[in-house]
């Protein structure tokens, strides 16, 4: 896939959404992968007049589990704050709107499996590389088959969010999962149908600046590491290198 500016092409399918809630009794259901409460919180600002959100929580990849289990419970904590916040621009965007939450088990040997890092000799790669395109590939896949054998109609990430990650490689997955579901369902009943991937790059238009307001104001714990084992030994290497 080229070079494409996702953000803009975000807000052309919300706005032919928005245009077809006119003519709809309920909202369309949207999947949201989720990583953690920061990167959840602009996105779901951002999105909750369009669709029903359900949050999926899997990352296996976090590490360690206390890590994990205080990631869940910070996003567990956040929502019905949100949702129920009548005093602020977030809360004003949440009202009225239906947000869930779907937690999966953590079996961290899903990601090791998946990554091959130390077989490919990617421990100390950057963010960015190809470690972190196949743990999108992990999550997205597994969120994406949530989304089709549930009945939703958009499926997307919050990944897209962090200065850190490849919003190109995302979307790129994105659509790839859409087509290879799409592929499968020809020949079918037509009333069968693929979850529609929802690109974006929600960094922009201020969306990762906002997320760190929003943060700020609801207290949510930001973590300093993307979440793998790899990237936290990276960022303690860094900062013993300082130090010396």
């Amino acid at each position: 896939m080229e070079a494409k500016n996702f953000q803009a092409m975000c807000d052309d399918i919300l706005n032919g959404i928005l245009s077809g809630n006119c003519s709809q009794a309920k909202k369309p259901r949207l999947l949201l992968h989720a990583c953690c409460a920061p990167c959840s919180s602009y996105t779901l600002e951002y999105l909750c007049k369009y669709f029903d959100i359900t949050i999926y929580y899997y990352n296996p990849n976090i590490h360690p589990a206390e890590e994990y289990e205080r990631r869940l419970n910070e996003l567990e904590n956040f929502l019905p704050r949100f949702l129920a916040d009548k005093n602020s621009s977030a809360g004003t965007a949440a009202a009225g709107a239906t947000i869930d939450l779907q937690e999966t088990d953590y079996n961290p040997q899903e990601f090791f499996d998946a990554v091959q890092a130390q077989r490919d000799n990617l421990e100390s790669e950057p963010e960015r590389g190809e470690r972190c395109r196949r743990c999108y590939q992990l999550r997205m896949e597994k969120a994406y088959e949530y989304a089709r054998q549930n009945g939703f109609d958009w499926f997307t990430t919050t990944l897209s969010i962090s200065p850190h990650k490849d919003a190109q490689k995302i979307n790129e997955i994105g659509r790839a999962l859409e087509d290879r579901a799409r592929d499968a369902l020809q020949g079918q009943n037509a009333a069968a149908s693929a979850p529609k991937f929802l690109y974006s790059d929600f960094k922009k238009k201020n969306g990762y600046k906002r997320s760190l307001e929003l943060s700020k104001e609801y207290g949510l714990y930001r973590q300093d590491y993307c979440g793998c084992v790899y990237s936290k030994e990276n960022i303690e290497r860094s900062r013993a290198g300082c130090l010396n």
